[in-house]
């Protein structure tokens, strides 16, 4: 049968031989020698041999020379990986995967992850973005931890923490009709060219879903789809966060009638725990984006 080595036993050894014998040893430990003495013949019982010549101060039997390498090299492994759980736990290192949805992860994700790291610089984050049938995809496959999404639909398996709501709106060329006004109503776009995108199925069960089965297009890609709102192609409907604020020509006007939201929420394993370094990025994600309109996010 295996002796079950504790740990403190052997410090005492190395003590014993690197102090120069039991005294000294008790003394840099703050130990009394008789209770070193009596945990190093424990040591001994439980291996079947002796490690210290009888009668010696700090001399080791051959057997003991044979062990003195072997204990301070699994002592320094034992501390070693003691040092990375406990920086694990308080955030002093570590790795979190996350995925976004493309919008959050151009719009929100720079300014939170920076400010994440600054909060914990010791930590490393990998993002990745897809839309979010790719994010829940990755969620659930285990490929990364959390997922900042929306479209989100109910399953067991998954948890779902709503964090804000983003307006719909109708996005045009700056010299159409619709550029200069601060609201839209639904029958106004029925004689519109529109481009249905991959968040046009959020107009799905309200009064503009009408809208959908007249459309003679559909691109997912927001490059391309951006492409043809500046050639004046048609109009678009698409989240406030996912409107390119950098073009020029375009304008966002909010949808009033109907009022569409979609709700971002973090996406994660119901029944699976979270590592430290991702329960310190859920916790900083719900802080940051729980309690803030979007329009405040990244200032």
């Amino acid at each position: 049968m295996l002796p079950e080595l504790k740990i403190q036993p052997l410090r005492y050894v190395l003590a014993i031989v690197d102090a120069g014998g039991f005294h000294a040893a008790a003394r840099q430990l703050h130990r009394t020698q008789p209770a070193i003495s009596m945990a190093v013949r424990e040591l001994e019982r439980q291996l079947g041999e002796s490690l210290f010549e009888k009668g010696s101060k700090a001399t080791l039997t051959p057997f003991g020379a044979y062990c003195l390498p072997r204990f301070r090299e699994l002592i320094t492994q034992h501390d070693r990986l003691s040092r990375e759980l406990a920086a694990q736990v308080h955030h002093q290192a570590g790795h979190v995967d996350i995925a976004a949805v493309p919008s959050v992860a151009s719009r929100l994700m720079p300014h939170l992850l920076n400010d994440f790291i600054q909060r914990h610089p010791a930590l490393r984050v990998s993002l990745q973005d897809g839309n979010a049938d790719f994010v829940r995809q990755l969620v659930v496959s285990g490929d990364v931890e959390l997922g900042l999404t929306s479209l989100w639909q109910a399953d067991a398996d998954l948890s779902f923490r709503p964090l804000m709501r983003d307006a719909v709106g109708v996005v045009c060329r700056d010299d159409h009709a619709f550029a200069e006004r601060s609201s839209l109503g639904w029958e106004e776009l029925q004689d519109e060219v529109l481009i249905r995108n991959g968040t046009s199925r959020l107009l799905a069960g309200t009064e503009a879903e009408p809208l959908l089965s007249r459309s003679a297009f559909e691109i997912s890609n927001m490059i391309s789809l951006t492409a043809m709102l500046v050639a004046g192609i048609g109009v678009t409907i698409l989240p406030r966060l996912a409107f390119a604020e950098e073009y020029e020509r375009l304008r966002f006007i909010p949808l009033a009638s109907p009022c569409v939201e979609r709700e971002i929420g973090l996406l994660r394993m119901s029944r699976r725990s979270l590592s430290p370094a991702a329960k310190a990025m859920e916790a900083f994600v719900i802080e940051t984006l729980g309690e803030r309109p979007i329009s405040e996010v990244g200032r």
